[in-house]
């Protein structure tokens, strides 16, 4: 008796083990996988994130997948314990799950506020890799809810597709005969165009006050000294000050932006303001006044006209190009 129970149990051990080091199948099973997408909201610039709140669900007949915990998000900073639904409908498995997710954003604002913004949400199984699950994906069935509103956004564009996960390991697998393991992704994709006109009003109106409340100088008599570089002076620490105000909404960038391209510009003629009015004033004090007029006129309206034409262009470049 003792001799079957050994015998039992060393068959038990040899199964189990036999069950653990078993390879991967010739041919991955198939998942079907989609999505619908409820809300995008919570975009932050300058903590690089977003939230979205989503249906996902798969369909698959193979028993050692369990989606109810192996769902992964690789690209989230955080992902709410979902609802689930688990059915058998004509012998396969489908889980629905009720997902929401803090995701991680690296926004690009080159051309802020004529920005747009790829949007992508990586799905993968957290077990098994490409040599065992590979996704069929449920195109007709994905779509986001067309009353979603995402504010000051339209929504451009929107694909689900497959995806490829490359990991430059293989986490310690004694089988495996590359360093790196491979997993079959499921991707969302939205394309977001920001309705611009308003915003960039609100962002950069300060500065362009700023600007022409300084240019006011030329206007004032040459021989006005005083309320002459006042004028420039102060607007440029109002264009200072806006410039930090629009810093402190957009993340960290090693990039030359629009805003940084328009303050500069700005700054700038401010800078060739007080330059010219000192000239001006220097002709004055030698008697030239009738020289320091036309100098004012005349670069006035060359430094006025530049910087109009300078900032049509390059915002007109991010717009339209």
């Amino acid at each position: 008796m003792r001799f079957i129970k050994i015998l039992f149990f060393t068959l038990l051990v040899f199964i189990c083990v036999q069950q653990r080091v078993k390879a991967a199948p010739e041919v991955p099973d198939t998942v079907k996988v989609g999505s619908y997408i409820l809300s995008l909201h919570d975009i932050n610039f300058h903590d690089k994130e977003y939230t979205m709140r989503y249906w996902l669900w798969f369909v698959y007949n193979n028993p050692r997948f369990d989606f109810t915990t192996q769902v992964e998000v690789p690209n989230a900073k955080s992902v709410e314990k979902p609802d689930v639904l688990v059915d058998t409908i004509n012998g396969k498995t489908w889980v629905l799950m009720k997902m929401k997710s803090v995701m991680k954003q690296s926004w690009n604002v080159n051309d802020y506020p004529f920005d747009e913004q790829n949007i992508v949400l990586s799905i993968e199984n957290t077990m098994y890799d490409k040599k065992w699950l590979v996704y069929e994906i449920d195109s007709a069935g994905s779509s986001y809810a067309p009353t979603m509103n995402v504010d000051g956004w339209k929504i451009k564009n929107f694909r689900v597709m497959r995806g490829e996960n490359v990991y430059n390991t293989s986490f310690g697998d004694p089988r495996a005969t590359t360093s790196k393991a491979e997993y079959d992704s499921f991707n969302i994709k939205m394309t977001l165009e920001r309705d611009a006109m308003g915003l960039f009003m609100k962002i950069f109106l300060g500065m362009y006050i700023a600007f022409f409340i300084g240019s006011i100088a030329f206007f004032i008599e040459v021989k006005e000294i005083e309320s002459r570089f006042a004028l420039p002076v102060g607007g440029l620490f109002a264009a200072v000050g806006n410039k930090y105000i629009i810093d402190s909404l957009l993340p960290e960038t090693s990039d030359y932006t629009l805003v940084d391209t328009l303050h500069s510009i700005t700054f700038v003629f401010i800078f060739l303001s007080i330059f010219l009015i000192a000239y001006c004033t220097q002709l004055h004090e030698k008697n030239k006044a009738f020289k320091a007029e036309r100098v004012n006129i005349i670069g006035s309206r060359i430094m006025i006209t530049s910087y109009i034409l300078l900032n049509i262009f390059f915002v007109s470049m991010a717009a339209f190009f």
